[in-house]
């Protein structure tokens, strides 16, 4: 205890300026003679609990800014299966207090990356929309103007057993699919939600990108199923926001997206190839002829030899990100990855992000005072992407057609993004997909803004679910367009449609000067 009593009262050194200054608010708890201080909420959670979420309490990053940081993070590890030794490692951010959010009112967001094997901190955290980036030097932490926990408290798990920090001690658990990383990560949720008793029953969304785009569904059909006949489930969960995807055997890995249903995604993106002159007419001729009946979980080797044909001609891109070099940097695979790895618009775009990211996780210090790997015995590098985890995915769903059914029809909140220079990812392929859900149009499509002079995308709303494209966005919307992304993220919480007219939110988003696409 006195160790840990040391570890408490020796945070205050490092906190930000707000934190000092609530100290006054903060409730006394005496455990074992020792006083602790608590947020109010906390108080309310069990002995167990408290000193878990305290023990997870990360007091200060190596390299992260003097300044700015109005905010507290967590890390650590949930047991998720007790009998294999499966442990998930999660970073959550409070909403940022500097920014106006209320940590103790703002809703709560999952966020989870695909691949599948990638993890959401590497891409999502540390790329997108967290509340750092790494620098060029692998060391150094740069603040990110436009973080989601500007507006919300933002929770990062890596998922599955395997992905960056999270581990197994059971060889085969390393074989893994869709159904079971779905039970893992609802596990995960209820004993998070124990740890930090002050978010039950708070407002809570689960968000991805994708592969996402079916953990996030099939996650969220999870904790819906469990809630009903539950009167006030503490998981209160409002709906999802997610860039869907599906896996590809292929022998380049190469990840199809915008998949939720294989034969109209095929479909589009052949089609949106073709009209962005990456492919020629006869390849686009044979692709629509051969492939849609092809299932893109195992592709026909007649369609395999067209969609061979399709990448030789597109050439050396970023199939994630058309208009925008490729890294240099790493293995092909590393490159295919791309989207995972290394788009990034803050302050200015650099495609090999990802490589600085990977640095500094694999820092000794970084990992102690993230509470990650605490043993030593994780005995391989951190890495954004688990190759060994993508080969050996072992069941994904055809279609989550019948998910988003589903969740519609009890009226969850449902958003589906695009961004709209994504070849993985088609625009097209999304929306033949979303077409199949047969959803009445409230709102037809039609343009959307952030400021008077610059389109930012294009939406289109229907009864139960509301696309949205980012216009100049690649794979990963946050990196490519975060002004955007982050307008975006709050309209999605407030329930509102992208504005028609130049945002009233612009005044509280600070566009750089690269903003313009």
């Amino acid at each position: 205890m006195g160790a840990t009593a040391n570890m408490v009262s020796s945070s205050w050194g490092h906190c930000s300026p707000w934190h000092a200054a609530a100290v006054t608010t903060k409730l006394l708890l005496a455990v074992a003679g020792v006083f602790l201080l608590l947020p109010p909420a906390l108080a309310h959670g069990s002995a167990e609990h408290t000193q878990q979420q305290l023990d997870d309490r990360i007091l200060g990053l190596p390299g992260q800014p003097p300044n700015g940081v109005a905010f507290d993070m967590y890390g650590g590890y949930v047991t998720v299966d007790d009998q294999a030794g499966r442990a998930l490692y999660y970073w959550f951010l409070e909403a940022d207090r500097g920014a106006g959010a209320d940590p103790d009112t703002a809703p709560l967001l999952l966020w989870l990356n695909g691949g599948p094997g990638c993890s959401s901190i590497g891409s999502g955290a540390l790329e997108e929309l967290g509340a750092f980036r790494v620098d060029t030097d692998g060391r150094t932490l740069l603040l990110n103007e436009y973080a989601w926990n500007k507006a919300a408290n933002v929770l990062f798990l890596e998922s599955p057993a395997g992905v960056g920090f999270s581990y197994t001690n059971t060889s085969s658990d390393l074989v893994v699919g869709d159904n079971r990383t779905a039970h893992d990560s609802y596990t995960f949720l209820v004993k998070w939600f124990e740890r930090f008793p002050q978010y039950k029953y708070r407002d809570f969304y689960i968000g991805g990108e994708s592969y996402g785009g079916h953990y996030v569904p099939q996650l969220s059909q999870l904790v819906y199923r469990n809630n009903i006949g539950v009167e006030m489930p503490f998981i209160n969960f409002k709906g999802f926001m997610v860039r869907i995807t599906q896996k590809l055997n292929s022998p380049y890995d190469y990840v199809g997206n915008g998949l939720i249903d294989n034969e109209e995604d095929m479909i589009g993106m052949f089609e949106y190839w073709w009209h962005h002159g990456l492919i020629s007419d006869l390849t686009l001729a044979s692709g629509l002829q051969i492939c849609p009946g092809s299932s893109l979980i195992q592709i026909s080797p007649e369609c395999q030899k067209i969609w061979d044909k399709a990448l030789e001609e597109q050439g050396r891109i970023d199939g994630y990100s058309i208009y925008t070099p490729p890294c240099e940097q790493g293995s092909p695979f590393a490159r295919r990855r791309s989207s995972s790895r290394s788009q990034l618009l803050v302050p200015a775009y650099d495609p090999c992000r990802g490589f600085y990211s990977r640095k500094y996780m694999n820092l000794p210090e970084v990992q102690k005072a993230m509470h990650a790997n605490v043993t030593g015995s994780i005995e391989y590098p951190w890495l954004i992407c688990n190759e060994g985890i993508y080969n050996n995915w072992t069941d994904t769903a055809v279609s989550v057609l019948p998910i988003y059914k589903e969740l519609i029809a009890v009226g969850l909140k449902v958003w589906v993004l695009s961004g709209d220079t994504d070849t993985a990812v088609p625009v097209s392929s999304t929306r033949r997909s979303l077409a199949a859900l047969g959803l009445p149009v409230k709102t037809n499509w039609y343009p959307w803004y952030l400021v008077p002079t610059e389109v930012g995308g294009w939406s289109m709303v229907y009864e139960g679910l509301t696309l949205v494209t980012v216009r100049g966005a690649g794979h990963e919307v946050p990196r490519h367009r975060p002004a955007q992304a982050l307008l975006l993220f709050k309209q999605f919480l407030l329930g509102e449609p992208m504005p028609a007219e130049a945002s009233k939110n612009a005044s509280l988003i600070l566009l750089p000067s690269e903003w313009a696409p």
